[in-house]
C-alpha cells in the first residue's frame, strides 16, 4: 500500500471511528482505549481473562474487522510469551503493564508459526489486532489505554 493510501486509511479510520481525539463513550468491557503522540483510537475487543480462553486465543480466525481484536487479561504481572500456533491471521501484539501502559508491540507476528514471542517481564495484558495495524495507526512504548480491566491504578482511568 502506498503512502497516499495509507493516509487515506488513516483518515478514514479518523472519521469513522472517532480518533481525533474527542471523548470516548464510556468504558466497557468490549471496548478498548488507546491514546498517545498519535492522537487517540478505540477497538472492539473480545476479553480472555481465564485459562481456556487466553489458550484458545484467536486461533482458527479467518479475518477480523480493522479495529477488532483481543484482551488477554492476567491476574497478576508476570512474564509473557505468546505464538501462533493455529493462527490463521497476522497479528500485532501490543504489551501492557498492570497500569495500562504499553511496554512492547511486536508487529505482524507469522500466522501458524509456534516460535515463542517473547512480550516482558511484568506484563499483565497483551492486545491483538490486525497485523500492521499498530504502525498503520502510530501505536508505541509508552501509549496508554482505556479498559476496565486495568485497575486499580491505571494511568488513564475509566470515568
Amino acid at each position: 500500500m502506498g503512502k497516499c493510501n495509507s493516509a487515506k486509511l488513516i483518515t478514514t479510520f479518523i472519521t469513522t471511528f472517532g480518533v481525533s481525539g474527542a471523548a470516548f463513550a464510556q468504558c466497557a468491557p468490549e471496548t478498548l482505549s488507546v491514546r498517545g503522540y498519535f492522537g487517540a483510537a478505540q477497538f472492539s475487543v473480545d476479553v480472555a481473562d481465564d485459562n481456556g480462553e487466553r489458550a484458545q486465543g484467536l486461533m482458527f480466525v479467518d479475518q477480523m474487522a480493522p479495529m477488532q481484536g483481543m484482551l488477554f487479561v492476567y491476574d497478576r504481572p508476570q512474564s509473557v510469551s505468546f505464538w501462533m500456533r493455529n493462527t490463521l491471521i497476522s497479528l500485532d501484539m501490543v504489551f501492557i503493564d498492570a497500569d495500562g501502559v504499553v511496554q512492547s508491540i511486536h508487529e505482524n507476528a507469522v500466522p501458524l508459526d509456534e516460535t515463542p514471542i517473547f512480550g516482558g517481564e511484568d506484563i499483565q495484558f497483551v492486545l491483538e489486532i490486525n497485523g500492521g495495524m499498530a504502525a498503520r495507526l502510530g501505536l508505541s512504548a509508552g501509549d496508554v489505554m482505556q479498559h476496565p480491566a486495568f485497575s486499580p491504578t491505571p494511568i488513564w482511568p475509566c470515568e
